[in-house]
């Protein structure tokens, strides 16, 4: 099935989200990762129990939202936050991937009569005491960051996924995951033919220079939800390039107060788009 394409304005920019199904006592609330947007979760959604009501959100700077500043971790926490109180939403199952699931960890605090669990898929929420000395690609401008240098002319999705689908990290996604990301993850370009990436290459490098240092250990102490970490290996900590190592703390699930760890070690940081059974079973009702 289909979702419907929504629209609503919440701290000055407006939002686009996709909504499949009808309010249930089964909400589903979805949060994509850096780079990403709310189609990713696609496959995902296919897996769900039928009568599940769920919502894909594309945050600022992404899909089919706004790209308006600022374009940092807090700010995707206070939209989504105001979000699900625009929408009223009640009975939230909370699904964040990466960045998404810090996203949703600060929403489920602010407003924690409207969350009923949270499933956080690899967050990027580090051991404590890395925030004190946090570095790295934080300190750079967004025009010097990696990221920003993407390629960002196409002819139509297509050449996009036959330029990535052999390509680490992308070989490592199921191939119809793979096409929802470069379907849905392009735009046509306004200025001249063809298409340019939905989340501009400007914008996704300022919110990797502009997130780093986000804490938000005092938050989790005071969320009493059942939570699930789904967690893949970490790295070296030598590569700060490589997306496929897992940047959530191996004790994250401990600093809950009803935390459940689920370590998966076939799997890398894209969890969701190798296995989104794996990603399904824990949201799915028992």
């Amino acid at each position: 099935m289909q979702p419907t394409e929504r629209r609503v304005t919440v701290n000055g920019v407006e939002l686009a989200y996709f909504e499949w199904g009808k309010p249930t006592d089964t909400m589903v609330l979805f949060a994509h990762a850096t780079g990403f947007h709310a189609r990713c979760w696609d496959r995902t959604v296919a897996l769900l129990a039928p009568d599940t009501h769920v919502i894909a959100l594309d945050q600022r700077g992404h899909g089919r939202s706004g790209n308006a500043g600022p374009l940092n971790w807090l700010t995707f926490g206070a939209d989504l936050t105001e979000f699900v109180r625009s929408l009223d939403l009640a009975g939230i199952c909370g699904v964040g991937h990466s960045m998404g699931g810090h996203a949703m960890t600060q929403a489920a605090a602010a407003e924690p009569g409207r969350f009923e669990r949270l499933v956080l898929v690899d967050p990027v929420i580090a051991d404590p005491d890395r925030y004190a000395d946090w570095g790295g690609f934080g300190a750079m401008r967004a025009a010097d960051h990696p990221t920003s240098r993407r390629k960002n002319q196409w002819r139509d999705w297509q050449e996009m996924f036959d330029r990535f689908v052999q390509r680490a990290p992308f070989d490592s996604w199921r191939r119809e995951i793979l096409e929802d990301y470069c379907r849905y993850g392009v735009l046509q370009n306004p200025d001249g033919p063809g298409y340019v990436l939905a989340c501009p290459p400007l914008v996704e490098a300022a919110i990797y220079t502009g997130s780093a240092g986000r804490d938000i250990h005092d938050l989790i102490r005071g969320i009493e939800l059942p939570v699930t970490i789904l967690r893949a290996p970490g790295g070296s900590g030598e590569g700060t390039m490589d997306f496929t190592a897992s940047p959530t703390w191996e004790r994250l699930a401990e600093q809950f107060r009803n935390g459940h760890d689920v370590y998966l070690p076939h799997l890398n940081h894209f969890i969701p788009m190798q296995e989104p059974e794996r990603v399904a079973q824990w949201i799915n009702p028992d």
